[in-house]
């Protein structure tokens, strides 16, 4: 797991608060808390670009099938949170 990173060891201090929701959500994703902490300041500090190539399959994979049982198509739901008549205008300007 650790073999294709240079990791530098560093202790922080959380709230009760936070350790709870920390200890909850790596029960929840089977993540560690170590692995959490990292991805959450990823996603906060490093730009997108940042991201490698394995990272990217990665989160390609843990959102795959995200919408599968949502009950309207994409276009459907553009189509409903910006109004009604705003791609059937779109498409009659082309």
């Amino acid at each position: 797991m650790y073999d294709e990173y240079i990791m530098q060891r560093t202790q922080i201090y959380l709230t009760e608060e936070q350790g709870r929701l920390l200890k909850s959500r790596s029960q929840m994703t089977g993540c560690t808390v170590s692995e959490l902490i990292r991805a959450a300041i990823d996603g906060v500090y490093a730009p997108r670009s940042a991201l490698s190539t394995r990272d990217r399959v990665r989160l390609a994979r843990r959102t795959a099938g995200a919408w599968k049982d949502f009950p309207e198509t994409g276009a459907e739901y553009v189509e409903r949170m910006r109004g009604s008549r705003r791609l059937s205008q779109m498409a009659e300007r082309q």
